[in-house]
């Protein structure tokens, strides 16, 4: 069983409130104005003179899964005898990279083979959502993912691959466009048995990307 991901990763989810209760807004308005002067911007000017408050509201909002449990979405899950693949693809996710402040965007391929419990497809996303609404590093994301599927499934194998551009390469540094990290995590009969992981990664690249020899 496979299927693909959501799209718009950067933009407000309708089933999410506004993400302002957790977050000290005011505080993050008055730090916004700090830098403006500090780089030798007047903060005061027309054009900026409300960029303090948006930039605390974008900030509420790609960090409010700091306060969000990503596990509440694979509590509900279904009594089932099926123990193929299960994978959902192309989940569209936009994170922030805590080294800059800068975000990586991309998509996540996601699979497990349940071991009696079977997720509806939108919770798979719906975890990628709130574990990417942090700063963080690709690698730890990817991780934290997995693990979170490991310890509410108990699934006999999970496959977890983020593939990401990162603004950090692509507009400061190196600057490198159309470089893309791909990180993985494979648990259980994905990590134990190669025929497995080798099936996982034909699912998802069918071939294309990936070659077994």
């Amino acid at each position: 069983m496979s299927a693909t991901g959501p799209e718009d990763p950067c933009g407000a989810t309708s089933s999410q409130p506004a993400p302002h209760s957790n977050v000290d807004l005011a505080r993050i308005e008055r730090a916004v104005r700090e830098i403006l002067a500090a780089v030798g911007e007047d903060p005061d000017r027309e054009g900026l003179l409300e960029t303090p408050a948006r930039v605390a509201r974008m900030y509420a909002e790609m960090f409010q899964g700091l306060h969000q449990d990503p596990a509440v979405h694979l509590r509900k899950f279904f009594h089932e005898k099926y123990d193929e693949v299960v994978l959902v693809r192309d989940i569209r996710f936009c994170s922030m990279c805590e080294h800059h402040l800068l975000p990586f965007t991309g998509v996540a391929h996601i699979g497990y083979v349940p071991n009696g419990k079977v997720l509806g497809l939108s919770k798979l996303a719906r975890v990628v959502e709130t574990v990417a609404r942090r700063p963080q590093v690709q690698e730890r994301m990817t991780e934290q993912i997995a693990n979170l599927l490991v310890d509410e499934l108990d699934a006999k194998g999970v496959a977890v691959i983020l593939e990401a551009t990162h603004a950090c390469m692509t507009i400061r540094g190196i600057r490198k466009p159309g470089s893309m990290c791909v990180t993985s995590a494979m648990k259980g009969i994905f990590r134990s048995h190669l025929s497995s992981r080798s099936e996982i990664m034909q699912l998802v690249y069918g071939g294309g990307k990936y070659t077994t020899g």
